[in-house]
């Protein structure tokens, strides 16, 4: 089974689109949608909940905001399946990728990383501050792991390259923590197309990059103890 997991904070209006749009793309396949709601008063938990049992959906339901990357890791620990999906619930990772992240993990990688900084990937619809500030931050964080999108939210990870593994719960670069300390031998990046969000309201400010900075800190101190694999 692919277990799927999004964390969720008001996203009323894309859950549905995603589910549907999961559906299809993995059609043929085992799979499960978790999502990890931190009590968004769009009513998002109880509309992801309500697309059950048409569709493979189980939510977890926290009551306050506490992050995307601790979402994330509780989502870890209910999911049931195996290779793990981590994604946004925005629609700026395309459903449609998933099962190209997950032949990749078919084909024996340990992780496979959405990358819009390889052949074949971009980003549309975005401001140019962003494009500058992702570039910049990737940059840095290639310093670190072995990938070009250092800063992607998107990808498939096999559950034993993370089992036992600390993950930090800072901030909202949760796929750099995972790059950067999961037990992956084998790390492969797989291009998409990243699209600004449509609905919604961006989560992304100069809190986020407070967060990003002191990540990257963390990740260098531990490498530099040999803390990291």
């Amino acid at each position: 089974m692919i277990s799927v997991i999004v964390p969720t904070y008001n996203e009323a209006g894309s859950i549905t689109p995603l589910v549907e749009r999961l559906a299809v793309s993995l059609a043929g396949r085992e799979w499960e949608l978790v999502v990890v709601d931190d009590g968004s008063p769009d009513g998002t938990a109880d509309i992801a909940a309500g697309l059950a049992p048409a569709r493979p959906v189980r939510v977890v339901r926290r009551s306050g905001k506490a992050g995307l990357a601790s979402a994330v890791i509780a989502g870890m620990k209910v999911a049931r399946g195996d290779p793990l999906v981590v994604m946004d619930a925005d629609l700026s990772h395309p459903p449609e990728v998933v099962p190209g992240l997950v032949d990749a993990i078919d084909a024996g990688a340990d992780l496979a990383v959405g990358s819009r900084y390889v052949k074949g990937g971009g980003t549309r619809d975005w401001p140019m501050r962003r494009r500058v500030v992702s570039r910049v931050a990737c940059m840095m964080g290639s310093v670190l792991v072995p990938v070009r999108d250092a800063t992607s939210g998107f990808f498939a990870i096999r559950r034993r390259a993370i089992d036992g593994v600390r993950l930090n719960a800072i901030g909202f670069k949760i796929g750099l923590e995972v790059i950067a300390r999961a037990r992956a031998a084998r790390i492969v990046e797989v291009p998409y197309t990243f699209r600004d969000r449509e609905l919604g309201k961006s989560k992304f400010g100069r809190r986020e990059i407070v967060q990003y900075v002191v990540q990257l800190g963390q990740i260098a101190r531990d490498k530099a103890l040999g803390r990291l694999r």
